[in-house]
């Protein structure tokens, strides 16, 4: 029987195609990633840069199942609306898989809204409030960094060894400061149930208006203060109050301001001795923390910061949850990462089923300034596990 040329063309085609090491490369893995990068370029840019190393380290190896982790990145411009649309656009128009990020507290809760309803895995890599796995927590949505509850609980507990008994609080007036403050002024309450607090001052995110603030503040004569203003607005508070020398002889434990963006900034005028909770990169001595400080200088020449260690850690645990879950179904990833343990440059970390949160720790330790910078001193890395509310708490919460 005679073969046409045609089929003998058709025939070698096939060949070809079926050949090892001819296989076609099974389609990656779509991950949506949303984050506020025009809205906080300086701390959103390493954390960009960090989920950037960590995917590449993965792929690297193969990627995860067979497949190489794709991220599309949208901006959410720190504004929920916008952070809902891009959220669409990924999932409808990208056909994601998952969904990941976001920094701000008022938008991690409209995306998990948006995954809640969409039925689609959320992993919540900064945003802190505690609403986002309590009264509006959903099963859908997972959180990374230590909550608001776990922060101001360690800094009370610090706050409670001054014998100050008057303070003022200082916060922005929206979801994270409202909560961060609430936090705080509870637990040091029960540990000291003597103290008053004298001043409350909740000034717009990034338009604080420091001078007003320090004075009304000054005004009512506290012992101490509690901060959780950031960015910007943590620079004109530092600089408004060591003008009008508002800090002197009054203890401050202030949330957040040992991270290195919120540093840099400030330079030599980080105030000396705030008590505060950060990320002391260059004196974190273990193996897990100097594989990821060495590969993340040698490729970005600059040092992390804290979003840079957010945005890595945050990508080692997609990984882990899609191989344990073997799939990117979002009811196989939740199962997966309900009990879920990861090794991270931290240390290892574990989800809880309870609620969804990491047990990821906290540093606490003194401001101080070194060589014309702001620096961490006397610092500790404290156990998230050891600073998590009851279970039987967390269920009175979850059922509000």
């Amino acid at each position: 029987m005679r073969i046409s040329a045609a089929a003998k063309f058709v025939g070698l085609i096939l060949a070809v195609a079926c050949a090892p090491g001819r296989a076609a490369e099974p389609p990656p893995i779509k991950i949506g990633e949303i984050s506020s990068y025009s809205a906080l370029p300086l701390g959103t840019r390493g954390y960009r840069q960090g989920w950037e190393l960590a995917r590449d380290e993965i792929n690297g190896k193969g990627g995860v199942l067979g497949r190489k982790l794709e991220i599309i990145a949208r901006d959410d411009a720190g504004k929920p609306d916008v952070a809902i649309t891009a959220a669409g656009q990924l999932v409808d128009g990208e056909q994601v898989e998952l969904l990941t990020g976001t920094i701000l507290s008022h938008v991690g809760l409209a995306v998990a809204d948006f995954a809640k309803q969409k039925r689609t895995f959320f992993l919540a890599s900064q945003p802190l409030t505690d609403a986002l796995i309590w009264e509006k927590g959903n099963r859908y949505t997972f959180r990374l960094r230590p909550s608001t509850y776990t922060q101001a609980f360690i800094l009370a507990k610090e706050a409670a060894k001054f014998p100050a008994r008057r303070w003022a609080t200082i916060a922005p007036n929206y979801e994270f400061g409202q909560a961060a403050v609430a936090s705080f002024k509870r637990e040091l309450k029960r540990l000291k149930p003597d103290v008053e607090f004298v001043s409350e001052q909740w000034p717009p995110l990034g338009k604080i208006d420091a001078g007003a603030v320090v004075q009304a503040m000054a005004g009512e004569n506290p012992d101490a203060i509690f901060n959780a203003t950031f960015g910007s607005d943590l620079v004109k508070l530092v600089r408004e109050g060591s003008t009008r020398n508002a800090f002197a002889n009054r203890a401050v434990v202030s949330i957040l301001s040992g991270e290195p963006e919120y540093l840099a900034p400030l330079k030599d005028e980080a105030p000396p001795g705030w008590i505060v909770t950060g990320y002391p990169w260059s004196e974190i001595k273990t193996p897990q923390h100097d594989s990821f400080l060495k590969a993340y200088i040698a490729r970005f020449k600059e040092p992390p910061n804290i979003g840079a260690l957010i945005g890595y850690t945050n990508t080692l645990v997609l990984a882990k949850a899609i191989e344990t879950a073997g799939s990117t179904k979002s009811d196989d990833l939740i199962k997966a990462m309900e009990h879920l343990k990861v090794d991270t440059p931290v240390g290892p970390i574990a989800f809880r089923a309870i609620d969804h949160q990491s047990t990821m720790g906290v540093y606490v330790g003194k401001l101080a300034v070194r060589d014309g910078q702001g620096i961490m001193t006397d610092w500790r890395y404290v156990d998230g596990a050891d600073y998590q509310p009851a279970d039987a708490e967390v269920m009175a919460k979850l059922k509000n």
